[in-house]
Order: structure tokens, then C-alpha cells, then sequence
């Protein structure tokens, strides 16, 4: 028979599809299975991701052109020619936009939880990202942005890479530590190509999304970092640098004031996150739907009577904050109407984060810094306004965002400036130490505490929750009924037969544990059943997870639980804490090879 002949009974259609699934059969083995796989994955995701960038930015530009009548070469914070009242309604216009497009969503499908974000993701689900979280969190962005509220796109940014990643690499079926590291580097490329910095991609992905810096993920980062910033050059040319002029020689006295900058750096970014929980609280008493509208205009209140720098992520504010010589007043008034807009804008519900916004303050609170300085007498070698901007931008950003060396590697890459970078480390270290040992938290995670999850990074904990009682228990222990005579017991279960009897009362409810051992001891004409029982108020359910199933078992000083329904106290397992502890800690070790690549 010839071989290129059909096979009898199929269709040439039908054999091309059988081609086709054997070859996306070996795809998918080749792109699971290898560095080399996963280094050309990235590359993919990287590539998407430059794209979506320039999509989204475009997008946001778009409506901010057309609400402030902006010019192609004008950014919102930066431009000279807003309208009054137009400043003044857009943010509330846009804050009522977001609320119906919220009940829009609502109604065409309602959720019950809020949208999956890559540090989330990689932390408690594994690296999945439905994508309908990236859709929605995109569009709030993009409308929450382009309405003129003081927010990033950079939130939009990270969500789209991160999704795109997630949604590959679910599809080609990638373990789980591959498709985390995956989604780390959609995070990488969206930040590497929002700046035009593929190093602070890298290092932003390793610190928050990753949640840790290995050699095995340190190629594909790095590959999907170069991709994103490629494509974003090739559609919009060369980032513009942020020029900070030429840096006059670092004198020895400006580390101790690099020090105390990144504390107060620190501490002002702690205020600020704060005063985010401050204005929720505020808004509670207000409707939902008008929570955004009412911080926008507030927004563009202040944007009338302070200045209107404090509209947008700030990219026009920082260019002029970086090359006017702004006096004193004028930096103060910016910095606390920029730090006051933020707050209000996430407070009040647009959608968007603080990372740009961070920069801009950072670099006011710099300059603020050096005309300090200069006012106590300080001696000219250490008054360089750009250098005080330049540590103040990386302080500022470390404390808010949570990254001290992608924050470093930023100002390094935007500003072109190498020589500070030294000057500039003591600054980043004191802020990221005063707002982890005061605080605790980064803006992001910070969100996540305010919503109740208990996550202070990226580290992968999902599968801890995972590990549910409800998987590790036995479904069918030994059972009594509570009125059961001492001699029926006995011979019901005798020594060696089994270690424990869960008794049930008349309603068949849970009453307690008996141990055999205990039963058989009892004197023939001595007390009955009842007065053996153990852990009468100490029960699991299965949907607790083997942390909190260690802590009760650590609280009661049982070696074993019975498990119950919430509702009806019903029995339905029981569970040693030799089982839990031998299962977590088999669990814990092939997390941690699977983290290192030791299974392949």
C-alpha cells in the first residue's frame, strides 16, 4: 500500500487532524519537558506580552487624549493645557464608568471572590489565572488610568503578561513549579516592557512573582524580559530616558544622608498605605457605586487647586520633577497632593497600583531631601539634585513596591545613570528594613491582608491548602454507639483489633473518642463509656488544611480527631497526626525538588 495513500476508512481531513494532534502532542511533551523548551516558552510569552503593553498603553493614552484634549506628544500629569472644569469631571466620569462596567460584570456573570493576580496566583493557586481575571482587570485599568486617576497601568500590565503566560502554559499541561515560574516571567516582560528595563523585569518577577531567585529560572526570565523589550522598541521606539543631568563624584557624607532618606522614605510610604485602609473605611457609609465617582472628583479637585500633577501614573510630573528646578513649596505641595490623590484613587476603587506613582513621589521626596540639606548647610559635594532624586525614586519604590533591587536596577536603566547606584543601595536597603520591621507588608501585599488572605509574598503555600483533611483522612473508622454496655464493647472490639472507637451519641452525633486500651482496663462493675471520652469539643472538618489541622492537634494534645460535618456533626473520617505529619512532610519535600528541578 502506498504510505501516502489515506488509510482505509479515513478521510484525508481526518488523517491531517491526526497529524496535527500527534504533533501538538509533541509539542507540548518538548515545551513541558526541558530548559530549552521552557527558554523558547518564554521568548513566546515575552513577545505577547511587548504586545500587549503597547495595546493597553495605547488604550489608555487614547481616552486620556480624548477627555483632556492631550496632543501626541503630551503626557496627562505633565500637560499645560487642561480644561478647569474638564480636570475637574473627568476622574468622577471615569469613577462612574468603572461602577457600571462592574455592574455589567456583576450581571453577566457575578463572582464570588476577587480577580487572581500574579502574586496571588503563584502563591496560592499554582501559577492558574482565569481569564476573565485578566480581561477584567485590564479593562478597570485601562478605563481607571485613562479617566485621569492618580493609578499605574503597570497593575494592567503584569496582569495581562501573567494571564497570557498562566493560559500557555495550562495549555501545554506545565507542572506546576513550570507554570509558576512562567507566569514570573509574563510578570518580567510586562514591567520590562512598561519601562523599557529588562533587568528590573527580572529582578521585579524573582522578588515578588517567583518569590525566589534560582539558576534554573534565571535563563527563561531573562529570555522573556529581552523578548518584551524588543517588541515594545520595535513598535514604539526607544524608551525616553528619565535624565537626571551629569552626577557630580559622590562624597563620602552622602551615605549617612542616603540612610536617613530611605527611612523617611519608608515611613511616608507606610503613611500612604495606610491612608488606603483610612479611605475605604471613609467610603464605607457611601454606596458602592459611588465610591469611585466620589473619589474621582475629589481627584479632580485636587487636580484644580493643587496642581494637576497628581492626575495619571505620573510619567509628564516625574519628567518635570527630574528637569525644572522647582522650588521648595512647589515640591511639597506636590508631594502631598500626589501622595493624597493615590490614596483616595485605590481607596476609592479605581483599579491600579502605586508603582509609577511611587517613582514620582520618591523623586519629589528626594529633591525635598537635598533642598533640606542645602538649608542646614550642607557641603556641595553631597547637594546634586538628580542624585537625591535618583535615591529617593529607588527608596521610595523599594518601601511601596516591595522589590529593593528591581527598584535599583529601575533607576540604573531608566536614568542611565551607573555611577549613583552605589549611593543610591543604602537608601533602597533603610526603606525596604523600616517597612518590613514597622509595617510588614508591601502596598501589594498589604491589599491582600486587607482582603484576609494571609500572604506576604509569592512563596508557593497553595498547595498547603491543597493538602485538605478531607484528602489525608481515613473514610471509615470504627464506630459505637455511646450506650454500648463494657462487656458488648469488649468483645465488639478486642485488644489489638484497633486503637480507637469513635462513640456516637442516640442522634448518631460525634461524643468523643474511646481508646480500646482504656475500655478493656475498666473494672467489670465500674463506670461505662462515657467517662472515657477524649476530645469531645476537638473535632476537624475536611475542608480544613493541614496547617490548621496541625494547630488543633498541637492545641488538644490528641494523636487523632475524628472528622465531622459543620451542619449535621455527623462522622465522617478520622485522622492521626502521625498520618498528617508524614504526608506534609512528604509534600514539603517534593515542593521544595520541584522548586530546585530535581524531578526533571
Amino acid at each position: 500500500m502506498d504510505d501516502s495513500a489515506p488509510a482505509p476508512g479515513l478521510g484525508a481531513g481526518e488523517q491531517h487532524g491526526g497529524a496535527l494532534a500527534r504533533a501538538m502532542v509533541l509539542l507540548r511533551s518538548r515545551m513541558r519537558h526541558g530548559e530549552v523548551g521552557l527558554i523558547v516558552l518564554a521568548s513566546v510569552v515575552g513577545a505577547a506580552t511587548g504586545l500587549l503593553v503597547a495595546g493597553i498603553g495605547r488604550a489608555s493614552w487614547s481616552i486620556q487624549a480624548a477627555l483632556f484634549a492631550l496632543s501626541p506628544t503630551e503626557r496627562l500629569s505633565g500637560s499645560t493645557g487642561l480644561h478647569r472644569p474638564l480636570a475637574l469631571l473627568a476622574p468622577a466620569a471615569g469613577g462612574l464608568a468603572l461602577a457600571l462596567l462592574g455592574l455589567l460584570i456583576a450581571r453577566i456573570a457575578p463572582r464570588t471572590r476577587q480577580p487572581v493576580d500574579p502574586i496571588e496566583a503563584n502563591a496560592l493557586h499554582g501559577g492558574r489565572i482565569p481569564a476573565r481575571d485578566g480581561i477584567e482587570v485590564v479593562a478597570q485599568n485601562v478605563l481607571s488610568n485613562g479617566a485621569g486617576a492618580s493609578v499605574g497601568l503597570e497593575a494592567g500590565y503584569t496582569q495581562a503578561g501573567a494571564t497570557a503566560a498562566a493560559l500557555f502554559g495550562e495549555w501545554l499541561g506545565l507542572r506546576r513549579s513550570d507554570l509558576r515560574l512562567l507566569v514570573g516571567c509574563g510578570a518580567a516582560a510586562a514591567i520590562s516592557a512598561a519601562f523599557g528595563a529588562p533587568l528590573t523585569g527580572a529582578f521585579y518577577a524573582f522578588e515578588l512573582v517567583i518569590g525566589t531567585y534560582s539558576l534554573a529560572g534565571f535563563l527563561p526570565v531573562v529570555t522573556a524580559a529581552l523578548a518584551a523589550d524588543g517588541v515594545i522598541s520595535a513598535l514604539n521606539g526607544p524608551p525616553v530616558a528619565l535624565l537626571i543631568g551629569e552626577v557630580a563624584p559622590i562624597g563620602p557624607g552622602f551615605y549617612p544622608m542616603s540612610l536617613l532618606l530611605g527611612v523617611v522614605a519608608g515611613l511616608v510610604a507606610i503613611g500612604i498605605m495606610r491612608a488606603v485602609g483610612i479611605v475605604e473605611t471613609l467610603l464605607r457609609p457611601v454606596p458602592g457605586f459611588f465610591r469611585p465617582m466620589v473619589g474621582g472628583l475629589v481627584v479632580g479637585l485636587l487636580a484644580l487647586t493643587a496642581t494637576r500633577a497628581v492626575l495619571g501614573a505620573g510619567h509628564g510630573a516625574l519628567h518635570l520633577v527630574l528637569d525644572l528646578d522647582l522650588s521648595l513649596k512647589a515640591l511639597l505641595v506636590l508631594l502631598v497632593a500626589k501622595a493624597a490623590a493615590s490614596a483616595i484613587s485605590v481607596g476609592a476603587g479605581f483599579r491600579g497600583g502605586l508603582f509609577f506613582a511611587s517613582l514620582l513621589l520618591g523623586a519629589v521626596l528626594g529633591r525635598v531631601g537635598g533642598e533640606l540639606a542645602a538649608a542646614l548647610g550642607a557641603r556641595p559635594e553631597v547637594l546634586d539634585a538628580g542624585l537625591w532624586a535618583t535615591a529617593g525614586m529607588a527608596a521610595f519604590g523599594a518601601a511601596i513596591v516591595g522589590a529593593p533591587l528591581a527598584m535599583t536596577f529601575l533607576v540604573i536603566e531608566t536614568t542611565g545613570a551607573f555611577a549613583p547606584a552605589l549611593a543610591v543601595l543604602p537608601a533602597v536597603a533603610a526603606a525596604a528594613l523600616t517597612v518590613r520591621r514597622l509595617f510588614g507588608f508591601s502596598f501589594a501585599t498589604w491589599r491582600f491582608h486587607l482582603r484576609g488572605e494571609a500572604i506576604r509574598s509569592a512563596h508557593d503555600i497553595g498547595w498547603v491548602r491543597d493538602l485538605t483533611v478531607g484528602r489525608l483522612m481515613r473514610h471509615d473508622p470504627r464506630t459505637a454507639p455511646l450506650g454500648m454496655s463494657v462487656a458488648d464493647f469488649r468483645a465488639a472490639f478486642p485488644l489489638g483489633s484497633t486503637t480507637r472507637v469513635v462513640m456516637l451519641d442516640q442522634a448518631g452525633h460525634y461524643a468523643g473518642i474511646v481508646l480500646v486500651s482504656e475500655a478493656h482496663a475498666l473494672p467489670e462493675d465500674g463506670p461505662g463509656l462515657d467517662t472515657l471520652l477524649h476530645h469531645q469539643n476537638a473535632v476537624l472538618t475536611e475542608s480544613m488544611d493541614a496547617k490548621a489541622a496541625m494547630a488543633l492537634f498541637d492545641a488538644s494534645g490528641a494523636e487523632a480527631l475524628a472528622v465531622v460535618a459543620p451542619v449535621t456533626s455527623r462522622v465522617t473520617g478520622l485522622l492521626t497526626e502521625a498520618h498528617l505529619l508524614r504526608r506534609y512532610g512528604e509534600e514539603l519535600e517534593r515542593r521544595r525538588q520541584d522548586e530546585t528541578g530535581l524531578n526533571g
